[in-house]
C-alpha cells in the first residue's frame, strides 16, 4: 500500500511539521515539570509548582491553538513560533540550571557547616551570611614568598584601597590574592600575610596548607570557598605573574553571560610527560594511554574562568574529584563527561611586548598577557610596569566599560 502524501498548508509547509511543533510544545511543558520535581527544595516547592503548572497550562492551550491553525495559510507565523519556542527552551534551560545551582549551593553550605569551612574565618565572624551577588570573582594565586609580585600588581593593574571597594560596589568585581596557611599555622609566614592584609585588605585566606605540589588542591578549595562566599556569574583563577586588562576581561565574560556551564580560557592539549625529573611530570601518565599521547583539551593554567554552575559542581563534589599533579589538567578532568561549553578565548593568552603592544595599538587590547616560555611574565617583578605601560588598556578603562 502506498503512503499518502502529507497535506500542505500555505507556502508548501506540511501539516506534519505543524503537528510535530505542537507535540514538541506539549513535551516541553512535561519536561519542565519532570525536571522540576527532581529538585526537592521544600521551601520553594509550592511557589515553583504553581508557576510551572501555569506554564504547562499555556503549553496545552498552545496545542489547541495549533490544531485550529493547522489548515491556515500562515506558514510564516509557524516559523516565527518555532523561533520563539527555541528562545523559550534556552531561557528555561538557564532557569532550571540556576535552580539546580541554588539547591546544590545550599547542600554545599550545609556540608561545610557539618565538616568545616574551606575558607579561614576570623573568630566571631558570620561565615554563613547571605552571599553577595556580583559579576565575577578574580582569585590571584600567590605564595608566601611572592610579596614583590603582589606589590608589582598593586602598582599596575589591580586597584587598591577605596578604588577596590568602588570596583566591588559599582562593577560587581571582586579581586583578592588567594593564599592558605603554612604548615605551622600561626607562624612567622602567616603573621606576615596577616600584617600585609591589614594594610591592603585584599587577601582571601583558605583553609589549605601552601605548597607547589598542592596547587590542584588549592584550586579546588578556592572555587569551593569563593562560590560559598560570593554569588558570582563567573569565578576566575589567575597567576600572580600575569598582566590583566580588567575591562577586556569583563567584556569577554559578558559575551558568555547567558550561557550555562561555560569553561573559558586558552584551550590546549599538551603532551603527557612520563619521564621523572622533567617539569610538569605526570606521575599518573599510564592513565592517558600509550607513551607519547596528549592530554584532553583544557585551559592553560595561567588564567581561566568558569561559570557559577561549574564552580558549584566543584564545591558539591570536591571530595570525590581526582587531583592530578598539574592543576590545569585537574580542572579539565573534572569537566570530562559533563555538558560543558569549552570556549577557546585567545585574548586571554597574548604574549608580552611586542605582541600585546601591537594589538593594543590596533585597538584590540588583550585581556591577559604573559610569556609562554616562563608560564608567566619572565621576571615579572621587574617587567610588570613595562608590560602595563605598553599593553595596558588605560587605568580608567574599567570605569568606562559597561557589562
Amino acid at each position: 500500500m502506498g503512503l499518502s502524501r502529507p497535506h500542505k498548508v500555505g507556502n508548501g509547509v506540511s501539516t506534519r511539521w505543524v503537528s510535530l511543533f505542537c507535540i514538541a510544545s506539549f513535551f516541553l511543558g512535561v519536561l519542565v515539570v519532570n525536571r522540576f520535581w527532581a529538585v526537592h527544595d521544600p521551601d520553594e516547592m509550592d511557589e515553583e509548582a504553581s508557576a510551572l503548572e501555569k506554564h504547562q497550562s499555556r503549553s496545552l492551550h498552545h496545542i489547541v491553538n495549533c490544531e485550529k491553525k493547522e489548515d491556515t495559510d500562515e506558514a510564516g507565523d509557524i516559523f516565527s513560533q518555532v523561533s520563539q519556542t527555541h528562545d523559550v527552551i534556552r531561557k528555561l534551560d538557564k532557569t532550571i540550571s540556576s535552580l539546580e545551582v541554588q539547591l546544590a549551593a545550599a547542600r554545599a553550605s550545609k556540608s561545610d557547616n557539618d565538616e568545616g569551612s574551606p575558607v579561614v574565618t576570623k573568630p566571631g565572624s558570620d561565615s554563613f551570611k547571605e552571599r553577595r551577588k556580583v559579576f565575577f570573582v578574580m582569585g590571584i594565586m600567590t605564595a608566601f614568598s611572592s610579596r614583590k609580585r603582589r606589590d608589582s600588581i598593586r602598582e599596575t593593574w589591580m586597584p587598591g584601597g577605596d578604588e577596590l571597594k568602588k570596583l566591588e560596589r559599582e562593577k560587581g568585581i571582586i579581586m583578592r590574592f588567594v593564599i592558605g596557611h603554612s604548615a605551622s599555622a600561626g607562624g612567622v609566614l602567616d603573621r606576615a600575610i596577616e600584617a600585609e592584609d591589614e594594610q591592603h585588605k585584599d587577601f582571601f585566606r583558605l583553609n589549605h596548607i601552601e605548597g607547589y605540589h598542592e596547587l590542584s588542591s588549592k584550586t579546588q578549595i578556592y572555587f569551593t570557598a569563593a562560590v560559598n562566599k560570593w554569588d558570582a556569574d563567573f569565578y576566575i583563577k589567575v597567576d600572580d605573574d600575569v598582566h590583566i586588562n580588567l575591562g577586556m576581561v569583563g567584556s569577554t565574560l559578558a559575551r558568555h553571560r547567558s550561557k550555562p556551564r561555560t569553561y573559558i580560557g586558552c584551550m590546549k592539549s599538551g603532551p603527557v610527560l612520563a619521564h621523572q625529573g622533567v617539569k610538569y611530570h605526570e606521575p599518573e601518565y599510564w592513565k592517558f594511554g600509550e607513551e607519547g599521547n596528549k592530554y584532553f583539551r583544557h585551559a592553560t593554567g595561567q588564567i581561566y574562568a568558569i561559570s557559577k554552575d561549574l564552580a558549584t559542581y566543584i564545591s558539591v563534589h570536591r571530595h570525590i574529584l581526582h587531583r592530578y599533579a598539574n592543576e590545569d589538567v585537574s580542572l579539565g578532568s573534572w569537566f570530562i563527561g559533563l555538558d560543558v561549553q569549552h570556549i577557546d578565548e585567545r585574548s586571554l593568552c597574548c604574549g608580552t611586548p611586542p605582541d600585546c603592544e601591537w594589538k593594543a595599538q590596533a585597538g584590540n587590547p588583550c585581556a591577559a598577557s604573559f610569556d609562554w616560555s616562563c608560564s608567566g611574565i619572565c621576571k615579572s617583578v621587574e617587567r610588570m610596569e613595562e608590560v602595563h605601560q605598553r599593553c595596558g588598556e588605560g587605568d580608567d578603562a574599567i570605569w568606562h566599560t559597561s557589562f
